[in-house]
């Protein structure tokens, strides 16, 4: 993360003696990104965070099985059509992915079990309901429109207040602000579309009592159930810049031209081989003569993969798009607003019409998209004709 935070009880030094009451050394861990030459966090645990007493394989099944996007194909997937049988981890069901970046949806209203990540960072975006996000940094309340950036490696749970719909990308890497919005040093510049006051991290420790605590960690080689001999929720205080967050959707400020902008304007975070973008209600574009909506476009260099999560896409009127929906527009492919969308929207403004209602969650990756069983349970077959109406 771009900024330092300190949380709970720390030494006045690194790497010093930090003591318990009964005398006994607080256990240190540091947590650092790219063979610690990166931002890292400093945690320290009332037990040894090495100490586990057992390990077992688990089986992942067919669910994350991927199939190439062939015959080529614009497709509409309905995530209002499914339910997941698991938690908000075990319950992920895959809708498309590559080498860089899983996409999965998941709906449930249980707790999850301890969970880790060592493959990379995740990005949880929150369609509905709330949640409370814990792990060993601390607790994040989170809700609709939320999205929670969580490190690789970070053991957490999820906890549902009530049924939970959710959007999960898995990277191959790390995720952060775009390059482009920081300083040299790290500060959000003036001209970024948000900034530090508007990311949430644990503000507090989060202390748990328990022995052999199972936690389930993906790694390269698949998952494992590792036991720990004392809860991983153990950590009096911490420092650094590694930590998760949670980002509002509605804090983003939309970037406004005379004419309609591309989706780099959209842009929200960065991972390895791919972007996360916001679409959000927006003042229309102000030339006289402008036509807002988006044109007929062709990303040369990427697939794109909309998530529609609120408001009125005027500029898919027709197509079958609501709110719940999912569009992959592969980089094979032209698209841009159905049949007689640009004429309505024309009408509109001349009618008064000032502003957009649009909300939406991209993510444009560099490499094709492969699809998962998730996503193929619930297609359109009948999206990729809409334009030829």
């Amino acid at each position: 993360m771009p900024y330092y935070r300190v949380v709970g009880e720390v030494p006045r030094k690194r790497h010093v003696q930090f003591r318990r009451p009964d005398g006994g050394l607080y256990a240190e861990e540091l947590m650092g990104e790219e063979g610690f030459s990166s931002d890292s966090s400093l945690l320290y645990h009332r037990h040894l965070p090495t100490a586990i007493v057992k390990a077992e394989a688990v089986e992942t099944g067919t669910e994350t099985r991927l199939e190439p996007n062939l015959p080529l194909s614009p497709r509409h997937f309905r995530t209002q059509e499914l339910s997941s049988a698991g938690d908000l981890v075990t319950g992920r069901l895959l809708l498309a992915g590559n080498g860089d970046v899983r996409l999965s949806y998941a709906t449930s209203d249980r707790p999850s079990e301890l969970y880790r990540n060592s493959m990379g960072d995740e990005c949880v975006y929150v369609q509905r309901g709330r949640v409370r996000f814990e792990s060993t940094y601390g607790a994040i309340e989170a809700g609709e429109g939320d999205y929670i950036v969580v490190p690789t490696g970070t053991i957490h749970r999820w906890v549902p207040e009530g049924p939970v719909n959710v959007l999960a990308i898995e990277a191959a890497g790390h995720i952060r602000p775009p390059k482009r919005y920081l300083s040299q040093y790290g500060q959000f510049l003036e001209h970024a579309p948000y900034c530090e006051r508007d990311l949430r991290a644990p503000a507090e420790p989060l202390l748990v009592e328990g022995e052999e605590v199972p936690v389930l960690v993906r790694t390269r080689g698949g998952l494992t159930r590792l036991v720990y001999r004392h809860h991983p929720f153990d950590v009096v205080g911490w420092d650094g810049y590694l930590y998760p967050f949670a980002f509002n959707i509605d804090d983003f400020e939309p970037i406004v031209k005379k004419t309609h902008a591309p989706p780099p304007v959209h842009q929200t975070f960065e991972g390895p081989g791919f972007v996360v973008c916001s679409f959000c209600p927006r003042p229309l574009d102000y030339h006289p003569e402008a036509i807002p909506i988006p044109y007929n476009h062709h990303n040369v260099d990427s697939d794109e993969f909309m998530f529609y999560v609120g408001g009125d896409y005027s500029a898919r009127a027709g197509s079958g798009i609501e709110v719940g929906s999912i569009s992959l527009h592969p980089a094979g492919f032209t698209h841009g607003p159905q049949p007689g969308a640009v004429e309505a929207v024309i009408d509109a403004v001349a009618r008064g019409v000032t502003t957009t209602s649009e909300m939406a969650v991209m993510v444009d990756t560099f490499r094709p998209l492969d699809l998962g069983q998730g996503a193929l349970s619930c297609e359109d077959p009948g999206y990729a004709w809409t334009w030829a109406r």
